[in-house]
Protein backbone atom coordinates (compact mmCIF):
# COMPACT_ATOMS: atom_id res chain seq x y z
CA UNK A 1 0.00 0.00 0.00
CA UNK A 2 1.06 3.11 -0.94
CA UNK A 3 1.24 5.90 1.27
CA UNK A 4 -2.21 8.07 1.98
CA UNK A 5 -2.15 12.14 2.09
CA UNK A 6 -5.69 13.48 2.12
CA UNK A 7 -5.92 16.41 -0.73
CA UNK A 8 -8.15 18.08 -3.71
CA UNK A 9 -6.64 17.19 -6.64
CA UNK A 10 -8.57 19.32 -9.33
CA UNK A 11 -5.59 18.84 -11.50
CA UNK A 12 -5.11 15.34 -11.56
CA UNK A 13 -8.20 14.34 -12.11
CA UNK A 14 -9.18 12.83 -9.33
CA UNK A 15 -12.38 13.34 -7.44
CA UNK A 16 -12.16 16.05 -4.97
CA UNK A 17 -10.69 14.34 -1.61
CA UNK A 18 -9.67 11.55 -2.95
CA UNK A 19 -6.28 10.47 -1.46
CA UNK A 20 -2.85 11.18 -2.89
CA UNK A 21 -2.23 7.52 -2.18
CA UNK A 22 -5.26 6.54 -4.33
CA UNK A 23 -4.85 8.26 -7.18
CA UNK A 24 -1.07 6.66 -7.05
CA UNK A 25 -3.01 3.25 -6.51
CA UNK A 26 -4.88 3.64 -10.02
CA UNK A 27 -2.01 5.28 -11.96
CA UNK A 28 0.10 1.55 -10.61
CA UNK A 29 -2.62 -0.10 -11.89
CA UNK A 30 -2.20 1.46 -15.69
CA UNK A 31 1.38 0.41 -15.29
CA UNK A 32 0.72 -2.80 -14.38
CA UNK A 33 -1.82 -3.00 -17.01
CA UNK A 34 0.40 -1.81 -19.20
CA UNK A 35 3.35 -4.48 -18.64
CA UNK A 36 5.56 -1.74 -16.67
CA UNK A 37 7.06 -2.72 -13.29
CA UNK A 38 5.98 -0.44 -10.23
CA UNK A 39 9.22 0.30 -8.80
CA UNK A 40 10.09 3.09 -6.27
CA UNK A 41 11.13 6.11 -8.18
CA UNK A 42 7.65 5.40 -10.39
CA UNK A 43 5.79 5.45 -7.37
CA UNK A 44 7.81 8.49 -5.87
CA UNK A 45 7.12 10.64 -9.33
CA UNK A 46 3.65 10.16 -9.28
CA UNK A 47 3.62 11.03 -5.53
CA UNK A 48 4.92 14.08 -6.74
CA UNK A 49 2.63 15.09 -9.55
CA UNK A 50 -0.43 14.09 -7.56
CA UNK A 51 0.59 16.49 -4.85
CA UNK A 52 0.97 19.55 -7.04
CA UNK A 53 -1.86 21.68 -7.87
CA UNK A 54 -0.54 23.17 -11.60
CA UNK A 55 1.61 21.66 -14.04
CA UNK A 56 5.45 21.22 -13.81
CA UNK A 57 8.48 21.29 -15.23
CA UNK A 58 10.45 18.09 -14.74
CA UNK A 59 13.02 20.36 -12.80
CA UNK A 60 10.76 21.01 -10.54
CA UNK A 61 9.19 17.27 -10.42
CA UNK A 62 13.43 16.52 -9.85
CA UNK A 63 13.72 19.09 -6.80
CA UNK A 64 10.22 17.85 -5.15
CA UNK A 65 12.17 14.40 -5.35
CA UNK A 66 15.33 15.62 -3.82
CA UNK A 67 16.06 12.97 -1.32
CA UNK A 68 14.87 10.24 -3.35
CA UNK A 69 16.70 7.88 -5.71
CA UNK A 70 15.29 9.43 -8.79
CA UNK A 71 18.07 11.41 -11.05
CA UNK A 72 17.32 13.52 -13.59
CA UNK A 73 17.16 10.93 -16.30
CA UNK A 74 14.96 8.92 -14.49
CA UNK A 75 12.10 11.68 -14.10
CA UNK A 76 12.59 12.02 -18.03
CA UNK A 77 12.21 8.79 -18.83
CA UNK A 78 9.12 8.07 -16.31
CA UNK A 79 7.48 11.28 -17.77
CA UNK A 80 7.96 9.76 -21.75
CA UNK A 81 6.77 6.39 -20.40
CA UNK A 82 3.67 8.12 -18.39
CA UNK A 83 3.01 10.09 -21.37
CA UNK A 84 2.53 7.04 -23.47
CA UNK A 85 0.24 5.41 -21.86
CA UNK A 86 -1.68 8.57 -21.22
CA UNK A 87 -0.79 8.74 -17.55
CA UNK A 88 0.50 12.06 -17.88
CA UNK A 89 -0.52 15.52 -19.59
CA UNK A 90 1.80 17.60 -21.32
CA UNK A 91 1.27 21.34 -21.60
CA UNK A 92 3.75 24.07 -22.99
CA UNK A 93 5.26 27.69 -21.53
CA UNK A 94 4.92 29.98 -24.54
CA UNK A 95 8.79 29.47 -24.75
CA UNK A 96 8.31 25.57 -25.23
CA UNK A 97 8.99 24.38 -21.78
CA UNK A 98 7.16 21.27 -21.08
CA UNK A 99 5.29 20.79 -18.04
CA UNK A 100 3.43 17.83 -16.90
CA UNK A 101 0.47 16.70 -14.77
CA UNK A 102 -1.60 13.56 -13.78
CA UNK A 103 -4.29 13.26 -16.77
CA UNK A 104 -7.50 10.64 -16.61
CA UNK A 105 -9.54 9.80 -18.88
CA UNK A 106 -11.99 12.00 -20.24
CA UNK A 107 -10.46 14.83 -18.55
CA UNK A 108 -11.45 18.25 -19.85
CA UNK A 109 -8.61 20.68 -18.35
CA UNK A 110 -7.28 23.64 -20.40
CA UNK A 111 -4.91 26.14 -19.73
CA UNK A 112 -4.24 29.89 -20.35
CA UNK A 113 -0.66 30.58 -19.26
CA UNK A 114 0.85 34.30 -19.01
CA UNK A 115 3.37 35.82 -20.97
CA UNK A 116 4.58 37.66 -18.05
CA UNK A 117 5.53 35.17 -15.63
CA UNK A 118 4.12 31.78 -16.85
CA UNK A 119 1.85 31.46 -14.54
CA UNK A 120 -0.58 28.83 -15.45
CA UNK A 121 -4.15 28.72 -14.48
CA UNK A 122 -6.71 26.34 -15.14
CA UNK A 123 -9.48 27.39 -17.03
CA UNK A 124 -12.96 27.37 -16.13
CA UNK A 125 -14.89 24.00 -16.09
CA UNK A 126 -18.02 25.51 -17.97
CA UNK A 127 -15.10 27.05 -20.73
CA UNK A 128 -13.27 23.57 -20.50
CA UNK A 129 -16.78 21.74 -21.12
CA UNK A 130 -17.74 23.38 -24.25
CA UNK A 131 -14.35 23.27 -25.52
CA UNK A 132 -14.30 19.42 -24.88
CA UNK A 133 -16.93 19.11 -26.85
CA UNK A 134 -15.64 21.13 -30.12
CA UNK A 135 -12.63 19.08 -29.82
CA UNK A 136 -14.25 16.10 -29.60
CA UNK A 137 -16.09 17.06 -32.34
CA UNK A 138 -12.76 17.31 -34.77
CA UNK A 139 -11.50 14.20 -33.15
CA UNK A 140 -14.64 12.21 -34.12
CA UNK A 141 -14.14 13.73 -37.73
CA UNK A 142 -10.56 13.37 -38.24
CA UNK A 143 -11.62 9.45 -37.27
CA UNK A 144 -13.93 9.20 -39.57
CA UNK A 145 -11.70 10.30 -42.11
CA UNK A 146 -9.53 7.47 -41.44
CA UNK A 147 -7.10 9.35 -39.20
CA UNK A 148 -5.80 6.98 -35.98
CA UNK A 149 -4.23 7.82 -33.21
CA UNK A 150 -5.64 11.11 -32.98
CA UNK A 151 -4.72 13.40 -30.25
CA UNK A 152 -4.57 16.84 -29.44
CA UNK A 153 -3.27 19.77 -27.68
CA UNK A 154 -4.89 23.12 -26.69
CA UNK A 155 -3.08 25.84 -24.81
CA UNK A 156 -3.80 29.87 -24.92
CA UNK A 157 -1.16 32.44 -24.17
CA UNK A 158 -2.12 36.09 -22.94
CA UNK A 159 -1.12 38.77 -21.26
CA UNK A 160 -2.31 39.26 -17.21
CA UNK A 161 -5.63 40.81 -16.63
CA UNK A 162 -4.67 43.91 -15.04
CA UNK A 163 -6.16 44.66 -11.41
CA UNK A 164 -8.99 47.40 -12.21
CA UNK A 165 -8.26 50.01 -10.17
CA UNK A 166 -11.01 51.94 -8.23
CA UNK A 167 -12.30 55.09 -9.69
CA UNK A 168 -10.23 57.80 -8.75
CA UNK A 169 -12.39 59.89 -6.31
CA UNK A 170 -10.97 63.75 -6.88
CA UNK A 171 -11.54 65.51 -3.01
CA UNK A 172 -12.16 69.13 -3.62
CA UNK A 173 -9.58 71.03 -1.44
CA UNK A 174 -10.63 73.00 1.16
CA UNK A 175 -10.98 76.28 0.25
CA UNK A 176 -8.37 78.76 0.86
CA UNK A 177 -8.97 81.96 3.58
CA UNK A 178 -6.78 84.41 2.99
CA UNK A 179 -6.53 86.79 6.25
CA UNK A 180 -5.49 90.41 5.44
Amino acid sequence: MIASTQTNHPISGAPAGEAVGDTVERACARLREAGLRITQPRISILQALAQRSQPASIEQLHEDLAGTSCDLVTVYRCLAAFQELGLVRRCYFENGTSLYQLHREGDAVFHVVTREGNVVEQIGTDLAAELNVVVAKVEAQLKAQGYTGVAHLVEFFANAPRAVAAPTRVVPAPPTVLKH
